[in-house]
């Protein structure tokens, strides 16, 4: 079978994770081509995510580099497993690749935390108002929008499960009072967001202006928890692409932001009045 061109987000961590595995072992991707009855090539294509392999597979490779946390081994034995079409699939060559990485980021995490400055994090955003920031982008096609608010409308399927994920929505208040479209698109979005906040998995939290020791340079992220803590993994939104973090010192420092956040964010009760208040306003 010909390599994967262009893996998921998903399956390149897969292959991050038993590099990491082997690196830690000492062994060489020689040493690994060996074992396997194949060449440093193979190694290389399962470490970046572009082939495949089984979760007996992933099981014989912990074990041949003396890997001592089952529960992380059953994590990575679990993601091999993973088969078969998703939702998301039918939007590959519509969309860029990595807003799939981000619906099925969302859909294996076990835990959601997002922080927004300056909007409605996607996963709650009503259809207009997801259209309306994306008309910002003058040189995305009609056709492309469309596709767009789809997706973003499909994403949130996740929180309607048997068994949601917990979303915990940190949310600055400019973020509230920015005017996307128009007043009444605006006032609709809060007005739905505040329906959220009755979901029973989900929660949300404002940083009022008036909060003194507000940290400034608090960066808009999602962060999405794994069955470890090792395979957590952070998404952030830059000007011109989305990135993936999971390096073991860039997730703990995210951590601490997000931490850092929440506790000068305000309680769920008085957020729903601020977020009432907002939408008065308008």
């Amino acid at each position: 079978m010909p390599p994967r061109g262009r893996p998921t987000a998903r399956q390149a961590r897969l292959g991050a994770e038993l590099r990491k595995l082997r690196e830690r072992a000492g062994m060489s991707g020689r040493d690994v081509g060996t074992f396997l009855g194949g060449e440093r090539a193979t190694v290389s294509h399962l470490e970046s995510g572009r082939h495949g392999i089984s979760s007996e597979r992933v099981r014989r490779l912990a074990a041949f580099y003396g890997a001592d946390d089952p529960e992380l081994v059953d994590a990575l034995s679990s993601m091999a497993e993973e088969r078969g079409t998703q939702w998301w699939s039918e939007y590959r060559e519509v969309l860029p690749p990595e807003l799939l990485d981000i619906a099925e980021l969302e859909h294996h995490a076990t835990y959601l935390r997002s922080v927004q400055m300056l909007a409605v994090p996607g996963i709650l955003q009503t259809e207009d108002y997801a259209r309306a920031i994306f008309k910002g982008n003058p040189a995305l096609p009609e056709s492309e929008i469309d596709a767009r608010v789809a997706h973003r409308m499909a994403r949130r399927r996740i929180l309607t499960r048997r068994t949601p994920p917990p979303l915990e929505v940190i949310i600055h208040e400019a973020g509230l009072r920015m005017r996307y479209g128009s007043r009444k698109i605006t006032r609709s979005q809060l007005e739905f967001l505040l329906d959220a906040c009755t979901w029973p998995t989900v929660t949300v939290r404002v940083i009022p202006f008036e909060i003194d020791e507000f940290i400034g340079y608090a960066q808009s992220m999602l962060y999405a928890g794994g069955p470890v803590p090792q395979l957590d993994t952070v998404q952030i939104d830059n000007a011109y692409s989305v990135d993936f973090l999971d390096a073991e010192a860039r997730l703990t420092q995210c951590r601490t932001l997000i931490d850092s956040v929440a506790r000068i964010a305000l309680e769920p009760d008085e957020s729903r009045n601020i977020i009432h208040t907002v939408s008065q306003e308008l």
